[in-house]
C-alpha cells in the first residue's frame, strides 16, 4: 500500500446519563405534536410526569423548551432529565429568606406559582423585580441576592443556555460578602466555569472554553488542597476536561499536555483507596489525553500509558457495577490498541481493538444511546479497515464500510456535524482501499464525495488538525485515481491537498501526521515526475519521502517504515532509470 489514510476514532469522557426508558422517537412525536395526543401518548405524558416529578403544565414548559432549542432527538432523554432536575432545584430555592420584605416575599410567592405553572419567563421577570429590590438594601440582601441569581440561572440551564446561565453564576459569586461566605462562592464560580464548558463543548464555542479554562485555573488556586483536597481535585479534573476539549480541536499539543498534568494532579488526591469511583473517572480521562497526545507522536509510549489507563479504570469500571462507564472505557481502550496496532507489523492488537469495540456494542446499544452506539460502530469500523488494509481479501473493508453507514444512520449532519464529518472521512478510507483492489473507479468516486463532503464541516479554522487529516486522505483518493488516468489534473490536485495538509500537521507540532503527508506527497510528485522529461518532481520525491523516515523509523513504527521505505525504493529506482537514459 503505497497511502497512508488516517482514520478518526472518537473517544468519550464520562457522562452520566439517566434514562427514563422512553425511546428517542415516542419523545420526539410528543414534542411535535403540541396538542390532541393520543390516549397512548397521553399515558406516556402521565408516566414522564410521575417518573420526573414534573407537573403538568411544567411536562409541557419541558416539552416546549426541547422543541424550540431544536434538541437531536438522539439526546432528548438526557435533556429531558436534566430539565426535569433543574425544575426541581427551582422549586426547592425559589421560598422566602429570613430578612425578606413582605413584598419581596409576595413577590416570591408569584415566582413559586409561575414555576409550579412552568410559566419560565414570568418566573425570571418576577425574579428580576426581587433583584431589583433586593439591590436596593445590598448590605442587608446580599446572600439572597445571590440566591436569586443563581436561581435565574438554573432557569437558563433548564432552558439549555448555557451561557446565560453562566452570566446569572457569576453575578452571585460577585456579590457574595467576603468572610464567611468563601465556599458558596466557590460553588457558584465553579457552576459558572461548568456552563461555559458545555456551552463550548456542545455548540463549539471555543472563546467560551477558553473563559472556561481561565475560571477553572483560577479555582484551582481558590480551592486550598490542604483544607479540601478532594474539592481541589475535583477542581483539576473539571480543567483536565476543558483543555482536553479544546486541545483535540486545535493542531498543536500545548492544551493536550495541559490536560495530563491536570488529570496527574488530580490523581495525586482523588487515590483509588479514598475515591475508587472518582479515580476510575480520571484515569479514563487522563487515557483520553495520552491517547490524543500519542496519535500525533511518531512513537508509542503516550499510546502505551493511555492504555494503562484505561486498563486501571477498567478495575473500577467493571460491568457489573457500572455497565454504561465499563462499555466507553471499552471504547477508548479499543482506540488506543487500534492506534498502536497500525504501527506495528502483526495484528494481534489489532484484533484486541476489535474486541473490545465489540464488547462495547453489547451495552453500548442502539436504543439505550444511539450516539454512543453510532461511536462504537465507527470506531468498529476504524478496525476492521485497518486489519483489512493488511488481507488479500475485501470482506473485512465491506464490513467497515457498513459499519461506517451504520454509524451514519444516527450521525447525520443536522444532528452532530463534526461526528457525520468524522465518519464521513472514514468511510472515504474504506472505500478508497476497495477502489485500490477493484480495476473501476466507482468506488474511488464515491471516496472522493465522502472526503469533500466531510471538509464542509472540517473547517480549518474551527478544527485545523481534522481539517489537515481530510486534506491528507483526500489527496490519497486523487493519486490513486491519477496513478489510472493518462491526464494529470488528479495527480496535481492531489499535490495541492498534501500540501494543504502540511501546513497545519507540521513536524513540530505533530511529527507523525506530518510524516505520512510528506510520504502521500512523495508518491504524488514521483508519479507526476514519471509522466514528465525532466527529473526535478522526481528529486523532490526522494526529498518528500526521506523527511518522512526520519520520523517514520523502523523502531518507532515498523508497519508505516516498511511501507515508506519501498515508497522511497521504488522512487529512487524510477530516478536512477531516468538519468541513465
Amino acid at each position: 500500500m503505497s497511502a497512508f489514510n488516517i482514520g478518526l476514532n472518537i473517544f468519550s469522557t464520562n457522562r452520566q446519563t439517566n434514562i427514563v426508558g422512553i425511546p428517542p422517537p415516542e419523545l420526539a412525536a410528543l414534542i411535535r405534536q403540541h396538542k390532541d395526543h393520543s390516549e397512548t401518548q397521553k399515558k406516556l405524558i402521565t408516566r414522564l410526569e410521575t417518573d420526573l416529578d414534573l407537573n403538568k403544565r411544567q411536562m409541557r414548559e419541558a416539552l416546549r423548551i426541547l422543541g424550540e432549542n431544536d434538541v437531536p432527538d438522539a439526546q432528548l432523554v438526557t435533556k429531558l432529565v436534566e430539565i426535569a432536575g433543574h425544575f426541581k432545584n427551582l422549586r426547592s430555592g425559589a421560598s422566602a429568606d429570613p430578612g425578606d420584605s413582605l413584598s419581596i416575599v409576595a413577590l416570591k410567592l408569584d415566582v413559586q406559582k409561575a414555576i409550579d405553572a412552568g410559566e419560565l419567563t414570568k418566573a425570571d421577570a418576577l425574579l428580576e423585580r426581587v433583584a431589583l429590590e433586593q439591590r436596593n438594601s445590598l448590605e442587608r440582601s446580599a446572600i439572597n441576592l445571590a440566591g436569586t441569581s443563581a436561581r435565574r440561572a438554573e432557569i437558563a440551564l433548564t432552558r439549555l443556555r448555557f451561557g446565560e446561565a453562566a452570566g446569572h453564576f457569576a453575578s452571585a459569586a460577585a456579590v457574595l460578602p467576603f468572610g464567611d461566605h468563601d465556599v458558596k462562592r466557590i460553588c457558584y464560580l465553579t457552576s459558572e466555569a461548568t456552563a461555559l464548558r458545555q456551552q463550548g463543548d456542545e455548540f463549539g464555542d471555543n472563546p467560551a472554553l477558553l473563559s472556561a479554562i481561565e475560571r477553572f485555573q483560577r479555582l484551582v488556586t481558590l480551592t486550598l488542597r490542604t483544607r479540601v483536597p478532594l474539592d481541589w481535585a475535583s477542581t483539576q479534573d473539571h480543567l483536565g476536561v476543558a483543555l482536553l476539549v479544546l486541545g483535540k480541536r486545535a493542531s498543536d499539543t500545548s492544551r493536550l499536555e495541559e490536560a495530563v498534568a491536570a488529570f496527574r494532579a488530580a490523581l495525586e488526591e482523588r487515590t483509588r483507596a479514598r475515591v475508587p469511583f472518582d479515580w476510575a473517572m480520571t484515569q479514563n480521562h487522563l487515557g483520553n489525553a495520552l491517547l490524543a497526545l500519542g496519535e500525533r507522536e511518531s512513537g508509542t509510549s503516550g499510546l502505551e500509558e493511555a492504555l494503562g489507563a484505561y486498563r486501571a479504570a477498567l478495575e473500577e469500571r467493571t460491568r457489573a457495577r457500572a455497565p454504561l462507564d465499563w462499555a466507553m472505557t471499552q471504547t477508548n481502550l479499543g482506540n488506543a490498541l487500534l492506534e498502536l496496532g497500525d504501527r506495528e507489523i502483526g495484528t494481534s492488537r489489532l484484533e484486541e481493538a476489535l474486541d473490545a469495540y465489540r464488547a462495547a456494542l453489547e451495552e453500548s446499544t442502539r436504543e439505550l444511546g444511539p450516539l454512543d452506539w453510532a461511536m462504537a460502530q465507527n470506531n468498529l469500523g476504524n478496525a476492521l479497515l485497518a486489519l483489512g488494509e493488511r488481507e488479500s481479501g475485501t470482506s473485512r473493508l465491506e464490513e467497515a464500510v457498513t459499519a461506517y453507514r451504520a454509524a451514519l444512520e444516527e450521525r447525520t449532519r443536522a444532528r452532530v456535524p463534526l461526528d457525520w464529518a468524522t465518519t464521513q472521512t472514514n468511510l472515504g478510507n474504506a472505500l478508497q482501499v476497495l477502489g485500490e483492489r477493484e480495476s473501476g473507479t466507482s468506488r474511488l468516486e464515491e471516496a472522493l464525495d465522502a472526503y469533500r463532503a466531510a471538509l464542509e464541516e472540517l473547517i480549518r479554522e474551527r478544527i485545523p488538525l481534522y481539517w489537515a487529516k481530510a486534506q491528507n486522505n483526500l489527496g490519497n483518493a486523487l493519486q490513486v485515481l491519477g496513478k489510472r488516468e493518462s491526464g494529470t489534473s488528479h495527480l496535481e490536485e492531489a499535490v495541492a491537498a498534501y500540501r494543504a495538509a502540511l501546513e497545519e500537521s507540521t513536524r513540530e507540532r505533530s511529527p507523525l501526521y506530518w510524516a505520512v503527508a510528506q510520504n502521500g506527497l512523495g508518491n504524488a510528485l514521483q508519479w507526476l515526475g514519471e509522466r514528465e522529461s525532466d527529473t526535478s518532481r522526481l528529486e523532490k520525491a526522494v526529498i518528500a519521502h526521506r523527511s518522512a523516515l526520519e520520523e517514520l523509523t523502523i523502531e518507532a513504527n515498523p508497519y508505516l517504515h516498511g511501507i515508506a521505505n519501498k515508497d522511497l525504493a521504488r522512487c529512487l529506482a524510477s530516478l536512477n532509470q531516468r538519468r541513465e537514459q
